[in-house]
């Protein structure tokens, strides 16, 4: 080529970059093209052959390389497809764009039409393919039915390349030429067509101007005249004069016979979109493009799947322009060709787009993976939404607001597009009773004068009168048709703009379209502005400069999302606990600390004006979020701008000319593009910079290195290094590498994969770890040391989706939709075989628990199967994908998780069959590192299995040990035992005689709080000293200890025939213990003293406390009961074990009255405190009836008719607790109903105590009772509710 390579320092401000030409090349010939999946079954005319890039102009841009095999990938994606004169040779248009490394994006648009083949070797070479599968086809029986004709002819100019080159060939079409007559090709009596493509490359997405200049030069080939100039000179105009419209501003330029506008937005606007979101809107309806949008906030896999390119393309850029402020990070590729297919085998989030052949059935599509796909079957209007879907805040709302956009512009918001021409979008008839098309008829109809005199009258009548305006919108809300008004409306208006700005139906329906596609968009930027108006309340600046903050990125936490999700209405709690995990959030935040050193990312700056605009605008206190759908106010606004700059064209580039060109080249011949003189296109004038250097910021490249100033003093390189580690996997992977697609290229890809799933790996378990052994991150500067349920929930959910993930990489065959359970059926089926022919239960590897814990229960079989088998006794869960994230939980909750993949994986054999050789799961070192990852979490205590599923029946097994020195290890009278836990009770179960293990089961009562075991004190022997009582959910192994060590039975201890336990979650002791010492203390369990005060230490033996011991005692109970209130309510726990477990409230006051209590045994019977508060409450109702208590404050006897008449409802009660439990009863309940604080000076002055207690007793000193009942009062704050198993049979 004659010119050297185009300079690049205009290059960046041209409309265009390079115009193409794609199609046959007669030199080659006829090629199969292999990758796109060649089928020998199908008639020649159906099969795929390669397509060449013919020419491009110019040979090179530096800053934009000219990529080949990409461009001819994507300009035909489908290769070349060739037809004969009885199919439709209607042109089609679609676009298609490449991310480059960096990030940015180059767009490519494109229009395929059929150009006759004149080449004698290809049409005899076509012609011998036909005979040749002609006698295959006469070899195999019943092939000739009656023909039908082969093509799928559409009048639409953009119907799919595949929907007359693709489809899967039915019988009926194969038209064998013997007794059918053929629909195959015979070259002397039919023409023969090839596909060809000409492209435009632009940097910025301005759609609509390039469909129409690509069409108009379509258009001069075809047409009976010639153009006015050579198409040289149009290809030269359009690649070298005429320039990207600067910011906020329009241009004009010319096409081969109209003029084409385009506009940019100003720099206070949404960035440029002109892809037709109206469209995007109509395919699939509102409802389904709300739930397909709230996938991609939440970086899950999405596969859009069309027989239209242009659809995919509109669907994929309508919906990433839509997440404004936030940028989709991952693969993105809205059309994936069929050569890289293998790629939707990718572990990470991606957008992809797939074109389906006419006539496949969705089903028999197999994608390598689809735990966490949505799928969008865009022509049939439909969406597959993953399992566990969060709901877009404020959904239905928000749709409303988006349907009203909608019928504002005549559009249905159900959507429903047949044909795939969007120039004749039909909407489904709504109650506006009107269609697009009859509208266009009458405006074009008025605009021709061709509207009768009596309508045009009316129109008149109903312009002049608002009284009818007013009525004719009524009868459009109920749903009566004005078809014909509305039409006569709009064709008015349309006219009378007409004759103000000229311009005609095409630019018409353009600007309309773009006033659409800003008012849409500006309807989901307002959901952002609202829901993070305040976000730079919770972002995290705490790095002196970039450097700093560049090498520590990955250490620290930027954004405070405890805090912000605590300022969150409820609603929107499960969706924006996702989206802030997310890549394109942690972006965006990223930004804005940067943001503090360079200047404003562009998206970044104008959405922080938006919210500041808002904040003019309407003035409310940031900290009351409300979840109130607040309407966007910008809609008018921002379709104003557009039109201003549409009415008023701000530029016009130069028109064009006649080139300094050889003659007699490139004539024209009508049908044919003609070959461009390539000496002219190569490079552009050289006096072009009156306009190269207006540059607009918005069009800087992205690469913000570039734009940071010098004194920073951090090497440029250093910086994007550091950027590029911090932001993970999916920027290095956003686009597959197009040109190359060697084996090597491949396996390289896969190493990333690989790499990147295991650093994702060490990050979620890392952050689970940290988010739940509080106090250790606190110390590591994490801030307030907690998590809250819904924040673990998303943590375990993202390990769930990245499990499944590492699962379905590199898989030979897919089976199910989820990879993992998928695996482990197959293990199943093989161990099972394996017993089967041992014959013993026992299969290979650790089975048993050994837990030194659990006295008197039987060791628990722990192995993979046995889990397996609980999911799969679990009804409720329907789905492979839910039973496989069950089984997740479940292991996590018995922190056997890392072992049981362990052994999993360790069936070499198994995993060989089901996965290549590149997939994660056969890389060693990396599978050894990921399996210690998950071990780490053993060192936590999670309940995610058991709070989740909170329905299913659990068998659980019960074990009472007594203590066998002391007492009879059976009893003759009938014992019974009920369960208590946070989520219900297991109701009162009667214990067989003689039997100390029983098992049950019961619907899932949550975390264990109480048990209540008694008996009827039946026969001889029925006093029984019991040490404790053993509980274990058998399915998820968690033991509960409920200690005892008292008496059951009359006569004995304090006479008691029912008890009621406190339970503590007992650690599992196992062999594989291998983080012991980081245990968190388990939840059930408060941190104080020893509960319970033993006989042995009342009758004076044994340590007693001293007096600041139990005062400490009492404080610490108390404030464990306000820290449980200081919790979200979900995440309290049990307010049981605070009040009545070890360190509980009864206890630290049972010290407090046992104090100085004289304990004489008066004939060997003990006395208790119990005793003490009746005789008082006998002094205080024989006092009162005497009449002492008359003199007495008005309050204080209330108080004393109050405390007389809990204690003789607890006396009353038909249950036999016992005298300690009575006094236990009494604390609770005078705790809940806020009476302690007012009955201790009651008993401080009855006469009683000076008989019962010390002189140095603590309830005899002055100071002591009166700081005790300051404490108690703390409590008054607080509604004590109190568990059934206590209060019951107690009337009050």
């Amino acid at each position: 080529m004659s010119a050297g390579p185009a300079g690049c320092g205009s290059a960046p401000h041209r409309f265009a970059h390079y115009f193409i030409i794609c199609g046959l090349d007669n030199e080659t010939g006829l090629e199969p093209d292999a990758l796109a999946g060649e089928n020998f079954d199908q008639s020649p005319l159906k099969r795929t052959f390669k397509s060449k890039v013919l020419a491009h102009y110019p040979e090179n841009i530096e800053c934009n390389p000219f990529d080949q095999d990409a461009v001819n990938m994507l300009c035909m994606p489908k290769g070349l497809s060739f037809c004969t004169q009885r199919d439709s040779l209607a042109p089609r248009f679609h676009s298609f764009l490449i991310t480059r490394e960096d990030g940015s994006r180059i767009y490519g648009f494109v229009h395929t039409f059929y150009e006759e083949v004149t080449s004698t070797q290809i049409r005899s070479a076509m012609q011998t393919l036909h005979q040749m599968h002609h006698a295959e086809q006469h070899t195999s029986p019943n092939n000739c039915p009656s023909s039908s004709s082969s093509s799928s002819s559409s009048s639409s100019s953009m119907d799919s390349l595949a929907s007359s080159s693709d489809e899967v060939e039915s019988p009926s079409q194969t038209g064998v030429q013997g007794g059918c007559s053929g629909s195959g090709y015979d070259a002397e009596r039919d023409t023969l067509y090839v596909s060809k493509a000409i492209c435009l490359i632009t940097p910025m997405p301005f759609m609509h101007a390039c469909r129409r200049f690509l069409s108009q030069l379509h258009r001069a080939v075809v047409s009976h005249q010639p153009p006015p100039l050579p198409l040289e000179s149009y290809v030269y105009n359009v690649l070298y004069e005429v320039p990207l419209p600067p910011p906020g501003r329009s241009l004009k330029f010319h096409g081969v016979y109209e003029p084409i506008l385009c506009q940019r937005p100003g720099p206070n606007e949404l960035p440029l979109a002109d892809f037709p979101l109206g469209e995007a809107f109509q395919l699939l309806g509102a409802e389904n493009l709300v739930q397909l949008f709230t996938c991609i906030l939440l970086e899950m896999q999405v596969l859009l799947y069309s027989q239209d390119y242009q659809r995919l393309m509109v669907v994929a850029e309508g919906i990433t322009t839509l997440l404004f402020p936030f940028q989709w990070q991952h693969v993105y590729v809205p059309i994936l060709p069929a050569s890289l297919l293998h790629f939707l085998d990718a572990p990470v989030p991606y957008l992809m787009g797939l074109q389906s052949k006419e006539g496949t059935d969705r089903s028999k599509l197999e994608l390598p993976q689809e735990a966490n796909l949505c799928f969008v079957d865009i022509d049939n209007h439909c969406i597959e939404l993953p399992e566990d879907f969060p709901q877009f805040p404020n959904k239905a709302e928000f749709i409303q607001e988006l349907s009203e956009v909608l019928l504002h512009y005549g559009l249905s918001p159900e959507g429903g597009i047949t044909s795939p021409a969007p120039t004749t979008t039909q909407t489904s008839v709504t109650g506006t009773g009107l269609k697009n098309t009859v509208l266009r008829e009458l405006v074009d109809d008025g605009r021709n004068g061709n509207l009768p005199g009596e309508a045009l009258d009316v129109l008149e009548l109903l312009q002049g009168n608002p009284t009818l305006e007013r009525l004719q919108a009524l009868a459009k809300r109920t749903g009566v048709k004005v078809a014909r008004l509305e039409a006569l409306v709009a064709g008015q208006k349309a006219s009378g703009e007409e004759s103000m700005g000229g311009r005609t139906g095409i630019e018409e329906e353009e600007l309309r379209t773009a006033k659409l596609n800003v008012q849409l968009r500006e309807v989901f930027a307002a959901r952002f502005a609202t829901m993070f108006a305040d976000y730079e309340a919770f972002v995290i600046q705490n790095s002196p400069d970039l450097e700093a903050w560049l090498t520590n990125r990955e250490q620290m936490h930027n954004f405070d999302k405890a805090s912000f999700l605590s300022d969150q209405p409820e609603p929107f709690l499960p969706f924006l606990s996702r989206f802030i995990e997310t890549q394109m959030f942690a972006t965006f935040i990223d930004n804005k600390i940067m943001s503090q050193w360079e200047e404003k990312e562009p998206l970044l700056r104008v959405f922080d004006g938006r919210i500041e605009k808002a904040r003019l605008y309407n003035v409310r206190a940031p900290s009351l979020r409300s979840s109130v759908y607040q309407k966007c106010t910008f809609l008018k606004e921002s379709a104003q701008a557009i039109e201003q700059r549409l009415m008023k064209i701000h530029h016009t580039a130069i028109h064009p000319h006649l080139l300094d060109m050889k003659i007699g080249q490139g004539k024209y011949q009508q049908g044919f593009f003609p070959k461009l003189q390539a000496d002219v296109l190569a490079s552009g004038p050289t006096n072009n910079n009156r306009w190269s250097n207006r540059t607009g910021p918005a069009h800087r490249r992205r690469d913000w290195p570039r734009q940071q100033p010098d004194h920073l003093g951090l090497d440029n390189d250093l910086k994007e290094k550091y950027m590029q580690e911090a932001r993970s996997l999916g920027k290095n992977l956003r686009q597959p590498k197009l040109s190359d697609l060697s084996p090597a290229v491949i396996a390289q890809t896969n190493w990333k994969f690989v790499e990147g799933l295991l650093k994702e790996c060490r990050m979620k378990t890392k952050r689970m770890l940290v988010e739940k052994m509080g106090r250790e991150a606190v110390e590591l500067g994490h801030g307030e040391a907690n998590i809250t349920g819904l924040e673990e929930n998303t943590l375990i959910a993202s390990l769930c989706d990245l499990l499944e993930r590492i699962w379905s990489h590199g898989l030979q065959v897919k089976q199910g939709k989820s990879a993992l359970w998928s695996h482990l059926m197959h293990y199943q089926a093989r161990e099972e075989k394996t017993e089967q022919q041992a014959e013993s239960p026992v299969s290979n590897g650790q089975e048993r628990r050994k837990s030194e814990s659990s006295i008197g229960l039987p060791a628990l079989r722990v192995s993979v199967v046995q889990d397996m088998r609980h999911i799969q006794n679990m009804g409720e869960i329907k789905t492979d994908v839910g039973r496989a994230r069950a089984w997740i939980r479940l292991s996590l909750e018995k922190k056997l998780l890392s072992q049981h993949l362990k052994q999993l994986l360790s069936n070499q054999a198994l995993t060989k069959k089901l996965y290549k050789r590149y997939a994660f799961l056969r890389c060693e070192e990396e599978k050894e590192q990921f399996l210690f990852h998950l071990l780490s979490l053993n060192a936590v205590d999670y309940f995610c299995f058991t709070s989740v599923f909170t329905t299913i029946m659990i068998p659980y097994r019960a074990v009472i040990i007594p203590i066998k020195k002391l007492s009879n290890a059976m009893t003759t009278s009938n014992p019974w035992v009920c369960v208590s836990g946070e989520l219900g009770d297991s109701g009162i179960m009667q214990i067989p005689k003689n039997v100390l293990e029983m098992t049950f089961d019961c619907q899932n009562l949550g975390k264990l709080t109480t048990v209540q075991l008694g008996h009827d004190n039946a026969g001889l022997l029925a006093k029984w000293l019991v040490d404790c009582v053993m509980v274990r959910n058998e399915i998820s192994g968690h033991t509960y200890k409920f200690p005892c060590g008292r008496w059951l039975g009359k006569g004995v201890d304090d006479g008691s025939l029912e008890r009621i336990l406190i339970g503590q979650l007992v650690a599992p002791c196992s062999d594989e213990e291998v983080v012991r010492g980081s245990k968190t203390p388990p939840p059930q369990r408060s941190p104080s003293q020893l509960r319970r005060i033993s006989i042995s230490s009342i009758t004076g033996r044994g340590n007693k406390p001293t007096t600041d011991q139990i005062q400490e005692a009492i404080s610490e109970a108390v404030n464990n009961i306000i820290k449980h209130f200081h919790k979200p309510e979900k995440e309290r726990g049990s307010l049981t074990v605070l009040l009545c477990g070890e360190g509980g409230l009864v206890g630290a006051l049972e010290q407090f009255f046992y104090h100085g209590f004289r304990i004489a045994r008066l004939f060997q019977k003990n006395v208790f405190v119990w005793d003490f508060i009746e005789r008082a409450v006998v002094y205080m109702e024989s006092a009162d009836q005497m009449g002492d208590l008359q003199e007495t404050a008005e309050p204080l006897g209330l108080t004393c008719d109050s405390l007389c008449r809990y204690a003789n409802a607890i006396n009353n009660t038909s249950r036999n607790i016992g005298k300690d439990g009575k006094f236990q009863l009494l604390i609770c309940l005078g705790a809940r109903d806020r009476l302690l604080s007012n009955w201790l000076p009651l008993l401080v002055e009855c006469p009683i105590i000076t008989r019962m207690y010390e002189e140095t007793a603590l309830l005899r000193d002055r100071v002591a009772v009166s700081s005790l009942i300051n404490v108690l009062q703390s409590l008054h704050d607080f509604p004590i509710s109190l568990e059934t198993s206590l209060t019951k049979g107690v009337d009050l």
